[in-house]
């Protein structure tokens, strides 16, 4: 697990929990456990350790926030940066090399190993999977169009429709306080979408579509999870890594008929960027960084609490919008910037709020 030189153990009441997207989600689907939330960081059994003469949870901290906020940065520069007009092509290369690096892991024993390919877990997981295709697409789609102030900001809306669909499908309630700040997120992702100047039906519709994907992929996996233990080798619910494997397998023939549809093939060995090394780094280290999440998220999860791990996600919005409206010199305005602001505090009141009051 750990990748600087030491393998802590994942405490037991830490697995079955979800994680944050490569391929990893932002949403409202994160850990809420009431255990977790007792194990306080001078509880946590890993709290004591020292890597390098850095805390174990302050360095896992760092590598989740790290990957997590390079991965959105080194995706935008890839697609709008080189002159790329294949993004389905760089999500399969992206998806390909996660399989790869989730395999070779597996071989060197970092990981448990891999739920095996069975006809019949592969059926159960299908849906997760287009849907999960879905969500990827669409965001790399959506990041090459609109800027990433904005893509952050409306990375939070899921968080609007998945607490709708709780409401509705699980019959889940929440809080005012927690109503409260999904309003926010709505208020400023409309406010902000209307007050962009780089503002295009196509490339908001494209975030529009992602929000839906990733709010019902977090639903959906949420059902069938325990449909999915009935067929797995332990028969208990599928771990991260085996998640990660199936979901970027899978989803590479799935990807290739996207690349046909949208016409990539013909073009592709002409694209100039293929020639550029900079943009080989650059993609290749955004497939790297996002498999990345899936090891940084886990060993953060298993030095904090839910809570901590929670807020840190939330807050490491506002360093990545504010990067990414420097660095892409991306156009603003003081309407636009407030939403901006508004949308990333409340994604941070949003987290603070879900702990407080009851919940079902």
């Amino acid at each position: 697990m750990d990748r600087f030189g030491a393998k802590p153990t994942i405490s037991p009441r830490y697995r079955d929990l979800p994680t944050s997207e490569m391929g990893q989600k932002d949403g409202p689907d994160q850990p809420e456990s009431k255990d977790v939330e007792r194990g306080a960081a001078h509880e946590h059994p890993h709290a004591h350790l020292i890597y390098f003469g850095i805390p174990a949870v302050l360095l896992s901290g760092l590598c989740y926030a790290a990957s997590s906020g390079c991965l959105t940065l080194l995706n935008k520069y890839a697609l709008a940066g080189f002159g790329w007009t294949a993004p389905n092509a760089l999500l399969f290369y992206q998806c390909a090399l996660t399989v790869v690096l989730v395999k070779m892991c597996e071989i060197l024993g970092l990981v448990k190993p891999l739920q095996p390919l069975k006809l019949d877990l592969v059926l159960v997981w299908l849906p997760v999977n287009l849907l999960f295709v879905g969500m990827i697409g669409t965001s790399f789609y959506a990041l090459k169009a609109v800027g990433v102030g904005m893509v952050t900001v409306w990375k939070n809306l899921s968080n609007f429709v998945t607490a709708m669909g709780d409401v509705f499908i699980f019959r889940k309630s929440y809080t005012w306080p927690v109503w409260g700040t999904l309003f926010m997120m709505l208020f400023s992702a409309v406010v902000g979408a209307s007050t962009d100047a780089r503002f295009t039906w196509e490339g908001y519709s494209w975030q529009f579509l992602n929000c839906a994907l990733t709010s019902a992929y977090a639903l959906y996996l949420r059902s069938v999870m325990d449909k999915v233990a009935e067929h797995t080798t332990n028969k208990q619910r599928m771990d991260e890594f085996s998640m990660v494997y199936y979901n970027n397998l899978l989803s590479l023939p799935c990807i290739a008929v996207l690349m046909w549809q949208f016409g990539e093939f013909g073009g592709l060995t002409a694209q100039p960027a293929l020639r550029n090394t900079e943009f080989l780094v650059v993609a290749g280290a955004g497939g790297i960084i996002g498999f990345a999440i899936s090891f940084s998220s886990l060993w953060f999860l298993s030095q904090t609490t839910a809570t901590i791990y929670s807020l840190v996600g939330a807050l490491n919005k506002i360093p990545v919008a504010i990067v990414g409206l420097l660095v892409f010199k991306e156009p603003t305005n003081p309407k636009n910037l407030a939403s901006i602001v508004i949308g990333l505090l409340a994604g941070v009141l949003f987290v603070q709020a879900k702990q407080m009051g009851p919940r079902k």
